[in-house]
């Protein structure tokens, strides 16, 4: 496959090589819409997946835009592409939008893939993004709740900390959450830099929550990995003690002007301790010293009823001043619609028989 192809407007598309691999960090470092899932320390840890980057450059080569697209083989079904958080560019310029998209439509010919599945971190009320998007020919999917229904959580809480102190970003906690934070310190939780030793601990405690919430860990093996690409300069584990005993750990990630509050796993005991309060004011105080813009807490659903079983993590997340984002969800582009429609038939049957086992085990 050429690595240059037509120009648009003065835009040229590009396939990343490895001698551009210094240069696009920084491009993407330096991105407002920078995310660390568009990186290719990321792409490392997904290493069951393979990983291409379409690049657009301006006429004097800089980069421009850029999405980082991971491509797996699915049994029976072919090639399936995958792109996390991306574009990177300037979500309303068409001609950069259009060469990226130009160059997924290579990858997806290389690698005969039946789609590509995007999931950006663009608002759900950007009509002109979308309006864009559809031109070019993507579909939008954009009726997912729960997290079981997407990739990614379509539903974030944000804290955008710019212009801020530290002692204003704390005012601007809930009152219960700043008690608990104190409580956590008054009763003698202590929070330590974790090595990547540590992360055994941390599994431990992942497994106990994972049981006790009701989803599917991840084995110690993807941490190790993560920690081997990320750590130090991208990702931290933190772990809270109580009486030198690890009661609660999490897991941020830091790329560009942003922290994201990746993973976290509490115990069975000791939660009156409010260990996870002080272990997410202690990844907020990170993300201060760096400078960063925006604090991501991730997921939390969409459907905030009181009754619905993530409700007390949606509180949770509230608590800490963040405002709710919705993102668009996701858009993709069947190459091959039939083999598509019959793939996403077997996810869905796949789903439902996965979450009528998991009520049957309750």
């Amino acid at each position: 496959m050429q690595n240059n192809i037509k120009k648009i407007g003065g835009i040229k598309l590009r396939i990343l090589e490895e001698k551009d691999k210094e240069l696009y960090k920084k491009f993407l470092e330096g991105h407002e819409r920078c995310n660390f899932q568009q990186s290719l320390e990321w792409g490392k840890v997904k290493s069951f997946w393979k990983n291409e980057v379409v690049l657009a450059e301006d006429s004097n080569g800089n980069i421009i835009g850029s999405i980082s697209v991971l491509i797996r083989k699915i049994p029976i079904f072919g090639y399936l592409m995958y792109s996390s958080r991306g574009p990177v560019c300037d979500i309303h310029n068409v001609e950069v939008l259009t060469q990226l998209t130009e160059g997924i439509k290579l990858l997806a010919k290389k690698y005969k893939a039946m789609v590509i599945k995007i999931e950006p971190d663009i608002k759900s009320a950007d009509k002109e993004f979308r309006s864009i998007v559809e031109t070019l020919g993507y579909k939008v999917k954009d009726d997912a709740k729960d997290f079981s229904e997407e990739i990614q959580p379509r539903y974030v809480f944000r804290l955008d900390m710019r212009g801020k102190t530290e002692d204003e970003i704390f005012a601007g906690f809930h009152s219960k959450t700043r008690y608990n934070v104190r409580l956590a310190i008054k009763k003698g939780v202590e929070v330590k830099e974790g090595t990547r030793e540590d992360l055994k601990d941390f599994h431990k405690i992942m497994v106990e929550t994972g049981a006790r919430d009701g989803f599917i860990i991840r084995p110690l093996s993807y941490f190790e990995k993560m920690y081997d690409e990320m750590a130090p300069e991208h990702m931290k584990l933190l772990m809270a003690y109580h009486d030198g005993k690890p009661i609660s750990g999490v897991i941020p990630i830091f790329y560009g002007n942003k922290t994201w509050y990746l993973y976290g796993a509490s115990s069975n005991e000791h939660r009156n301790l409010m260990p996870n309060y002080l272990l997410q004011w202690e990844m907020i105080k990170m993300a201060i010293a760096r400078h960063d813009d925006i604090y991501d807490f991730r997921g939390v659903v969409g459907n905030v009823e009181k009754t619905h079983p993530q409700y007390g993590l949606y509180r949770f997340k509230q608590g800490f001043g963040a405002d709710l984002i919705e993102w668009i969800g996701e858009i993709y582009m069947p190459f091959k619609p039939i083999t598509y429609k019959l793939y996403r038939f077997s996810e869905k049957a796949f789903r439902t028989i996965r979450q009528i086992k998991r009520k049957i085990a309750k």
